[in-house]
């Protein structure tokens, strides 16, 4: 029940924070693009990592409240991400979260616009955010890290290089460790960042983070095998169509249905080891590695 209690506080908060970016009133005569960024960013979703940004930041001793704009930047650059995923270059998706996805309402220009002006704004928000200079810098050097040539692009190129090849176990794992995982353990280390948290916090945020992150995209892999559309908000077999590296093909359902719960069980281990309190993300860990969605 905690879990539920402070993931609904968490993400009303997270949603009226991001409410107030991009208002197509204040953005006249970009009105369009503004809509076009909105349109994904207030599209839903789980808010798991702008949830991990305040829940790190509380643990680390900080105010959750003070790390909200740190946790929005995350949420813009995810939906980034999302945006540019959809595109007809990359997944060509028509459907995320239920719905058409950007390119299909607003046309594949703006929604590339979009994505970009979503990711600038993302390090804006965080520069502009009231925390001292050395916090935001420390944040966006996370975010900057995650997402870069060594984090999620360079994951996506990977990802690309592999396509119509049989890739290893650790080849996959190097893909996935940047494409879902880096931005996970970049949510954990922002939190600990906003707080002016230790090393040894940082340490234990960033373990949580990746061992979710790789629990995260097995278990992604898996519902596109075990899920349904209408679950799921987007298409379902499409990995399987395409002939894409998953961890399903790799090791099927059982192995994988383990690989979740060990990692799992070392992310619980790792927040339990340094911070008091953690039964919110030991909740959210095991509700990840059961979700439908």
């Amino acid at each position: 029940m905690k879990l539920d209690m402070t993931a609904v506080e968490y993400k009303n908060l997270i949603d009226r924070g991001l409410d107030g970016y991009f208002r197509t009133e204040e953005t006249f005569p970009l009105h369009g693009l503004a809509e076009s960024m909105r349109y994904s960013l207030l599209a839903g979703g789980k808010r798991i990592r702008p949830m991990l940004v305040l829940e790190f930041c509380r643990l680390a001793g900080g105010d959750p409240q003070t790390a909200l704009p740190v946790a929005c930047a995350i949420e813009m650059l995810h939906t980034y991400s999302l945006i540019h995923d959809d595109l007809p270059c990359m997944d060509d998706d028509e459907l995320r979260r239920g719905r058409p996805t950007n390119h299909v309402v607003y046309g594949e220009c703006t929604a590339t616009l979009a994505g970009d002006a979503l990711q600038a704004e993302a390090f804006g928000t965080i520069l502009r955010s009231d925390l001292n200079a050395e916090r935001r810098a420390r944040c966006a050097m996370h975010l900057a890290n995650a997402v870069g040539l060594d984090g999620m692009c360079g994951g996506q190129y990977l990802d690309m290089l592999g396509e119509g090849k049989e890739l290893t176990a650790k080849e996959l794992d190097e893909i996935n460790s940047r494409k879902t995982g880096a931005l996970l353990t970049a949510a954990c280390l922002m939190g600990v960042a906003a707080a002016g948290g230790s090393e040894k916090q940082e340490d234990a945020a960033a373990r949580y983070g990746a061992a979710i992150g790789a629990a995260f995209q097995i278990r992604d892999d898996m519902l596109d095998v075990l899920s349904t559309e209408s679950e799921l908000g987007k298409p379902i077999g499409s990995d399987r169509e395409e002939k894409k590296n998953t961890y399903m093909a790799l090791y099927g359902e059982e192995k994988c249905a383990s690989l979740v719960e060990r990692l799992t069980a070392a992310a619980k281990d790792a927040v339990r080891e340094c911070f008091a309190d953690t039964e919110f993300l030991c909740s959210l860990a095991d509700s990840l590695a059961t979700r439908r969605k």
